[in-house]
């Protein structure tokens, strides 16, 4: 029996491999997820003495979209999130996360800005609340202020189709 121990062991790691291939990187699982959203309060880029917190969007289903800058990702999904600004009653808040250079100001006024508001997260603190691990990530948050879905990377049409569209039909909106 002991001889069979190492081929046991081995057939076991290789079935855990193998369930991994299968795995979407993009979903990646939020502890977060029917819980409340984290609580903040950050000021508003462009203007410092205004201030945005989730507090202020109680009773509305939102999304929160987290992006920066530098990011390229971020960039490419700035379209869509346009459009939907404009097409969908939804708000859309962005938190801009550890903008260092303090570019957000001048890239919204060049292309537009999506957002309801642009919550100003130079430290990355909020962003580390929410579990963010890189740009763009995407939140839904209920009119509870629970958090009901995550989307980690750039928002496509098709995605927003898929995954967005139910989730917000199911909170309501």
């Amino acid at each position: 029996m002991k001889r069979w121990i190492p081929l046991i062991v081995f057939l076991i790691l290789v079935g855990f491999f193998a369930k991994g291939l299968f795995l979407n990187p993009r979903e990646v699982p939020s502890p977060f997820i029917g819980k409340a959203a984290p609580a903040f309060t950050l000021p508003v880029v462009g203007d410092a003495n205004t201030s945005f917190s989730p507090a202020d969007m109680k009773g509305k289903v939102w999304v929160m979209n987290v992006w920066a800058p530098w990011c390229v990702s971020c960039r490419q999904e700035h379209g869509l999130l346009m459009a939907l600004a404009q097409s969908q009653p939804t708000p859309i808040v962005g938190l801009n996360w550890k903008d260092k250079q303090r570019e957000a100001e001048q890239l919204l006024a060049q292309q537009g800005s999506p957002y309801f508001a642009v919550p100003n997260d130079l430290s990355g603190k909020v962003g580390i609340d929410y579990g963010v691990t890189g740009t763009p990530e995407t939140y839904v948050i209920d009119k509870e202020g629970i958090v009901r879905m995550k989307h980690v990377g750039p928002i496509s049409p098709d995605i927003w189709k898929e995954k967005f569209e139910p989730k917000l039909k199911e909170l309501g909106v």
